[in-house]
């Protein structure tokens, strides 16, 4: 990976800049002019589409490329850099190892603090962004479980990946790290009821704190393990509309964990309720399929339906963490309801405190 200095702006994103970032053992490019355009709405971090004008005509080179760069504002980043680190030891370190679609990556680079980063990455257009409000098609999902098991499967209980620094959640069997997140997401229940409550039932509440009440046995589980995106939902999904294929995106919160927690989120986030009553039986059968074609072995069917169902305590911590502690939106509280309300029927349809208790037992 070329070495450059990093860019603490967008100011510092110049032509030189990004000529430098697209040049590979010793092919330098030349970007003679740079146009850049705000895209995407994340807070934690700032995204743009860049249009270089090369110094000569290289077909072989992107007509367009996206940069990510840390949040606008200087002063959030310090409390962000684990996820900035995350993302970046993806790219560097996971990404070559997984069958996952993603972008790919140009260029990749993080300060010793985790304050300052960049990334290159190829221009998905026109793929578009996931709507996890609406909820996924049928098809969407389909395609989604299938590009799921592209993470899980190559990773499957591989103790290699229990070293990876910077992931975002306590690893299988860190005792002491579930129990801290356990203890904060126990005050997130309340903080999210105190603003939000009002909107979501008398059963809600109770299955939310009920749910949060197990999260520290939950995460210390080490039966199955692998690689996980973490935050897996619509919004992180990129869907051609032309090819119908799928890339992930968005890996700052890259975990280690039960695999079907990933899946069990995406359902549950991104599917209405009715939806994912009708489709999620054949969405794991999909999903458990793909990943036997990864080489996963010794996992039968009846398995990833239980853990799929464990894994349902995921979409309420995430969302709880995510609804407490970061900045309001009108969109995020709208989010956050949605996916609070259809995890809760998903825990209380597929008897999640049951099977977690009798696990335990």
């Amino acid at each position: 990976m070329t070495k450059i200095d990093l860019p603490h702006t967008l100011a510092d994103v110049t032509a030189s800049w990004l000529g430098t970032a697209l040049s590979h053992n010793g092919d330098a490019v030349e970007v003679v002019d740079l146009a850049l355009e705000r895209i995407g709405t994340g807070q934690a971090g700032s995204t743009y589409r860049a249009t270089p004008s090369y110094a000569e005509p290289r077909p072989e080179l992107p007509a367009t490329v996206v940069v990510k760069l840390p949040a606008e504002e200087v002063s959030l980043r310090a409390g962000l850099a684990l996820g900035y680190r995350g993302e970046v030891t993806f790219y560097g370190k996971v990404a070559p190892a997984v069958k996952v679609p993603i972008p790919y990556c140009f260029y990749y680079d993080i300060n010793d603090e985790g304050t300052d980063f960049a990334l290159v990455l190829s221009d998905l257009e026109p793929a578009v962004q996931g709507d996890q409000i609406g909820g996924c098609s049928e098809i969407q999902a389909r395609n989604v479980v299938t590009a799921l098991a592209g993470l899980h499967g190559p990773s499957w209980c591989d103790p290699v990946w229990l070293e990876l620094p910077n992931v975002a959640m306590p690893k299988p069997g860190d005792a002491a790290a579930a129990q801290m997140t356990a203890e904060v997401a126990q005050s997130a229940v309340g903080i999210v009821l105190d603003r939000l409550g009002h909107l979501l039932s008398a059963a809600d509440h109770d299955t939310l704190r009920a749910s949060m009440d197990l999260v520290a046995p939950w995460l210390i589980d080490q039966s199955r393990y692998s690689l996980m995106h973490g935050d897996f939902r619509a919004d992180n999904v990129m869907f051609n509309p032309i090819t119908d294929t799928v890339t992930i995106v968005d890996w700052q919160t890259i975990s280690l964990g039960l695999p079907g927690r990933d899946l069990a989120y995406f359902t549950a986030s991104s599917l209405t309720t009715n939806a994912r009553r009708t489709i999620e039986a054949g969405l794991v059968d999909r999903y458990h399929a793909a990943l036997l074609r990864h080489g996963v072995t010794k996992y039968d069917r009846e398995t990833c339906w239980h853990d799929y169902c464990i894994g349902m305590i995921q979409p309420p911590l995430i969302s709880l963490l995510g609804c407490a502690f970061a900045t309001p939106t009108a969109r995020g509280d709208e989010m956050f309801v949605h996916t609070l309300k259809r995890s809760c029927a998903a825990i209380r349809d597929l008897e999640t405190f049951k099977l977690i208790d009798s696990s335990r037992g």
